[in-house]
């Protein structure tokens, strides 16, 4: 099979070689969805970076779950998606009627794919290209942000800015080997979809100072 080549631009790319599709676990939110004819594989190689935006990971997942069931979370409130990926916490704050759902992402593609995504639901989630200066909250939203252990040490440090901030933070995580449980407090646990295909277990946190 042939691999399509990446376009001009991440939104050219995403629009044209993943389909949106209900995302699995959330039926009414539709993300574009990578298949076998995507080239993602081709992209990867080229940016020498995972596709990691075109899926929902179990994190994020937890999170949007987490929001949908207790959605006084997020409403009337300015909330911050940091690492966004392909959208799904900040679509899920924004259908819960957050004040404003902002969304980051070291990646221009995620960057696409979360204003992509979020068009597709007809909600509204401003794109933050960086945190600097740190923006103006009230919660921030941290899923799968503890996935190696270079990410891990960058994140606390991040976190740690926010609440030295005073702005509270929910992490939302599968228990990976390098989340920081000592700084954790359990919220809440749920079985969620994982990308690969599986249900897997994983829980948000509220992040300690």
């Amino acid at each position: 099979m042939s691999r399509a080549a990446p376009a001009a631009s991440p939104a050219e790319f995403i629009r044209t070689n993943l389909r949106l599709e209900p995302a699995r676990g959330f039926p009414h939110i539709r993300l574009y969805t990578p298949h076998p004819g995507s080239g993602l594989r081709r992209l990867e190689d080229e940016k020498r970076a995972a596709p990691y935006w075109a899926y929902v990971w179990s994190g994020g997942a937890a999170l949007a779950r987490h929001i949908a069931e207790h959605p006084s979370t997020v409403t009337d409130r300015t909330v911050l998606d940091l690492g966004s990926g392909c959208g799904i916490v900040a679509i899920t704050a924004a259908q819960a009627d957050a004040a404003t759902a902002f969304a980051t992402d070291l990646d221009r593609y995620a960057l696409a794919a979360t204003a992509l995504n979020a068009a597709a639901n007809d909600v509204d989630v401003a794109i933050l290209p960086g945190l600097d200066p740190l923006p103006r909250v009230d919660l921030v939203l941290a899923g799968d942000v503890f996935y190696d252990a270079r990410a891990a040490r960058q994140s606390a440090l991040l976190l740690d800015r926010f609440r030295d901030a005073g702005i509270p933070v929910l992490v939302g995580d599968p228990g990976r080997k390098h989340l920081p449980l000592p700084r954790m407090t359990l919220l809440a646990s749920y079985d969620v979809p994982e990308f690969g295909g599986a249900t897997v277990p994983a829980a948000v946190y509220a992040w300690r100072p």
